[in-house]
C-alpha cells in the first residue's frame, strides 16, 4: 500500500529535506521551504529496454530558420526576432505592470491559431480587455481551464500554433495531490508543456509570478526548463515598462524593450535613448550623459549624482538603477587616483528612466557626474563619456565603440570621449568629435567647466 509522507521544498532552488528549515543550505534563503504531500511504496513500473536511435550532426537538417513575427518590434527585438517554433517562453513580473496586456496585444497579431488558456481571468475579463486593446482577431481561442490534462487534449485537438499559459501558477496536474501553484506542480506542469511543444512544433507563452523580492515565483528549475526568460520591469507610477531577457536560447542575452503604458495598451518606444534624456537640465552640476549598450542595441542614458557633507556619521551610499558595490570601488577610486575627497560626504546615484546598467562601460560617466556634484561645476552638455575604470585609475577599453558613436552622433552631440585603447576599433569617419583619454584625472579636469 502507498503512504502519504511529508517534505519540505526550497521555493528558490527546489532543495528538498524531511523536516523544516529556517535557511536553505544549497542557496542560503531564509523562509522558503513549503510543505508538499507526496506518497511512497508505490510498485515501481518495469523498465523496458527499447532500441534508441541517434542522428550525425551533419545529416540533420535544420529547416525552422523562419520566426513568427508578433507585429510587435520591440517584443519581436526581445525574443531574437520572434518566437521559435517548438519553444517555451516564460514572462515574468511584478502584479498590474501589463503581462496579460503585452502578451494578448503579441497573440492578437499572429494570423494562425491561437489558443489561450487562463487560470485567473473570465472570459468576460478576457473580452473586455481585448476591447480595450481594440483586438478583433478570429483566431483566438479562449480556454477557462487549469487542470492541465484538459489543456494538452485541446492542444491535440486544436493543434494551435501559440498556446498562452496564464497562469502557470493556477495550472495543476491531476496525478499529483500537491495543490496549484506549489513546487512540485509548476515544474512538472512546465516539464510536460516542454515536451509536448517540443515533440508538436509549437510555441508555449508561460505567464509567471514574481516573489516580493522581485525574482520569478517557483525553484530556480523553472528557468533551467525554459527556453527563455523574460523580465518585465517598471514601477507602478511611472508609465515606462522595460522588457528584458535574462535567458534566450534562440537570440541575445540581456536585450531590451521600451513600452509605455496608455489607456489603449502598450506602445512602443521607438528611440528609448532620446526617452531617457528628455526633461535634462543642462545647466546643472552631477549630471553627464553616457552610452550603453543593451543586448543589440546603444542607448544613450543620463547618469546624476547628488554629493553632500555628512553630519551624521557614516556617510550615505544610495545607487538606483546601478550596482551599490561597483559604486563604492569607485568612490574608492576617486578619492584615491582623481584626489576627489568624497570619504565624508553622502553620495547618491541615479540612472534617469527606471534602466538598468549593468555593464562597466559606465564607470567614467559616473566618476565624472560625482566629481561634477563634488566641485560643483557643469559637465559638457555636448559630450557623451564612454570608459571603464580600472582600480589604478586608468581608463580601460569597450567594446561596441562604433556603435556607441553613431548613436551619439545621431542625437546631436559634438563630441564623445571614449578609452584610448579604443582608437584602434574605429574603422569609419564620424561627424561627431572623438576625444582619447587615458586616466580618470585627465577626464575630470576635460569634462569639468
Amino acid at each position: 500500500m502507498s503512504k502519504l509522507k511529508v517534505k519540505y521544498i526550497c521555493s528558490n532552488c527546489g532543495f528538498e529535506t524531511l523536516r523544516w528549515l529556517g535557511k536553505c543550505p544549497q542557496c542560503s534563503t531564509w523562509n522558503s521551504f513549503i510543505e508538499e504531500v507526496f506518497e511512497t511504496g508505490r510498485a515501481k513500473e518495469k523498465i523496458l529496454k527499447k532500441e534508441t536511435k541517434f542522428y550525425k550532426l551533419n545529416e540533420i537538417s535544420s529547416n525552422r530558420e523562419e520566426r513568427i513575427k508578433t507585429g510587435i518590434l520591440e517584443f519581436d527585438r526581445v525574443l531574437g526576432g520572434g518566437f521559435i517554433e517548438g519553444s517555451v517562453v516564460l514572462i515574468g513580473g511584478d502584479p498590474g505592470i501589463g503581462k496579460s496586456t503585452l502578451v494578448l496585444q503579441a497573440v492578437g497579431k499572429i494570423k494562425e491559431k491561437v489558443l489561450y488558456v487562463t487560470g485567473e481571468e473570465s472570459i468576460e475579463q478576457i473580452k473586455m480587455r481585448a476591447n480595450r486593446l481594440k483586438l478583433k482577431s478570429e483566431n483566438i481561442l479562449i480556454l477557462p481551464e487549469t487542470d492541465l490534462n484538459s489543456i494538452l487534449a485541446t492542444i491535440r485537438t486544436e493543434t494551435p500554433i501559440v498556446v498562452v499559459i496564464d497562469s502557470i501558477q493556477t495550472v495543476y496536474d491531476s496525478n499529483y495531490d500537491n495543490a496549484a501553484g506549489t513546487v512540485t506542480q509548476i515544474r512538472e506542469c512546465t516539464s510536460k508543456l516542454l515536451s509536448e511543444a517540443k515533440k508538436n512544433n509549437f510555441v508555449v507563452v508561460i505567464i509567471g509570478h514574481v516573489t516580493k523580492e522581485g525574482m520569478l515565483a517557483g525553484p530556480k528549475l523553472l528557468e533551467h526548463i525554459v527556453d527563455t526568460v523574460i523580465q518585465f520591469e517598471g514601477e507602478g507610477k511611472n508609465s515606462y515598462r522595460i522588457l528584458r531577457a535574462t535567458k534566450n536560447r534562440f537570440g541575445n542575452t540581456n536585450e531590451i524593450g521600451i513600452f509605455e503604458m496608455q489607456e489603449s495598451g502598450l506602445e512602443e518606444v521607438k528611440n528609448p535613448s532620446e526617452l531617457f534624456l528628455s526633461g535634462r537640465d543642462k545647466n546643472i552640476s552631477g549630471s553627464a550623459v553616457t552610452a550603453s549598450i543593451e543586448g543589440t542595441r546603444p542607448l544613450l542614458i543620463e547618469v546624476q549624482a547628488l554629493v553632500t557633507p555628512s553630519h551624521f556619521g557614516n556617510p550615505q551610499r544610495v545607487a538606483t538603477g546601478y550596482d551599490y558595490r561597483r559604486l563604492s570601488i569607485l568612490l574608492a577610486v576617486l578619492e584615491r587616483r582623481a584626489n576627489c575627497k568624497v570619504s565624508s560626504h553622502n553620495v547618491f546615484l541615479n540612472m534617469v528612466g527606471g534602466v538598468r546598467i549593468d555593464e562597466p562601460a559606465a564607470d567614467l560617466a559616473i566618476c565624472s557626474a560625482i566629481a561634477s556634484s563634488l566641485y560643483d561645476k557643469t559637465c559638457d552638455n555636448n559630450s557623451i563619456i564612454v570608459g571603464e575604470v580600472g582600480l589604478g585609475g586608468e581608463i580601460r577599453s569597450v567594446g561596441n565603440v562604433e556603435k556607441r558613436i553613431s548613436e551619439a552622433a545621431k542625437l546631436g552631440f559634438k563630441r564623445i570621449i571614449i578609452p584610448a585603447s579604443n582608437n584602434k576599433a574605429i574603422k569609419t569617419s564620424n561627424s561627431i568629435q572623438v576625444i582619447s583619454v587615458d586616466s580618470l584625472s585627465e577626464t575630470i579636469s576635460l569634462v569639468l567647466k
